[in-house]
């Protein structure tokens, strides 16, 4: 029985950052701003995963605590400025690009919790953050004469900051254990649906083709609702070392779709930061693992 539930997990798992790779080719075909996809992702989201939530009965059994809910809402507010950040990245840059410098997000959980935590960064911790920093310098191309509407314009800041509120959203969730994934998730994306709302350009959704209508539900049905559901029913089941390595199955599926539909070709010094972004990310994962392996069970916030 535990051996099914192991396999059946990893399937999950594996299906789940497959579905979630897919999200940058999806939203480059939206021909929405990144706002107005965000505010659709969580209105699908929240309709999609509510249903289950009440079909299940898990609703029922939910253990509302005061200090969580507030804890989830600070942690869905950096989850919705992550994902408007991430898109708008998508609309600036390649997904090659954007999808490798929003991978510094594990990098930065480990830097800024350090630092909140007060704990002293081991060698190999200070290797890869410098590892991944330089990687995105050569992504990005930046130089003496890279004004500040250029680096705007590259996509790359935007990329820089989705991953930041990555990191704050991932310290944010630590210690959130009473409510259900279905809870949790139910309030981040009605969180969201409400902040944006006064911010969103009905007027952007004029005018859209059947296939861009399909895109934009899919990022709110398959790439939230779905890959939620795969995810956290499989996270219990996976070791931490195996959810270590799966990670890296995201971006690998977001830059294949992206040279290969594309037709994104990085430089020799693109591809030169692409490497080292990831190579100082597996470093990163490699002393994570070691140092706390309980700790996978809990950063579930990829999503």
């Amino acid at each position: 029985m535990q051996a099914k539930q192991t396999s059946n997990a990893v399937i999950k798992m594996v299906i789940s950052m497959v579905i979630f790779g897919s999200i940058g080719f999806f939203s480059e075909h939206t021909n929405v701003p990144s706002i107005e996809l965000v505010f659709v992702r969580c209105l699908c989201a929240s309709l999609f995963l509510g249903v289950c939530w009440f079909g299940s009965g898990r609703y029922r059994t939910e253990q509302w605590n005061r200090r969580e809910v507030l804890q989830t809402l600070a942690c869905g507010f950096f989850l919705v400025l992550n994902w408007v950040f991430l898109f708008k990245s998508f609309e600036e840059t390649s997904v090659t690009i954007a999808i490798s410098v929003y991978h510094l997000a594990p990098v930065l959980v480990l830097l800024l919790g350090s630092l909140i935590y007060r704990e002293k960064l081991r060698l190999a911790s200070v290797s890869s953050i410098v590892i991944c920093f330089l990687g995105t310098a050569l992504i990005s191309g930046i130089n003496g004469n890279t004004s500040f509407s250029q680096l705007m314009g590259s996509g790359i800041i935007w990329a820089v900051l989705a991953a930041l509120f990555y990191a704050f959203t991932t310290l944010a969730g630590k210690g959130i254990n009473s409510l259900s994934p279905y809870a949790v998730t139910c309030l981040q994306t009605g969180l969201g649906v409400i902040i944006l709302l006064p911010f969103v350009r009905f007027g952007a959704f004029s005018d859209l083709s059947h296939m861009n209508w399909i895109m934009i539900v899919s990022t709110g049905i398959i790439h939230t609702g779905i890959v939620y559901l795969l995810f956290f029913d499989s996270l219990r089941f996976l070791s931490t070392r195996f959810i270590s390595i799966i990670v890296f199955l995201d971006p690998a599926v977001a830059i294949v779709l992206d040279t290969v539909f594309t037709g994104f070709r990085p430089d020799l010094y693109q591809s030169l930061g692409i490497v080292m972004i990831f190579a100082g990310m597996a470093l990163s994962l490699m002393r994570k693992h070691k140092a706390v392996p309980e700790q996978a069970q809990a950063d579930s916030t990829r999503i």
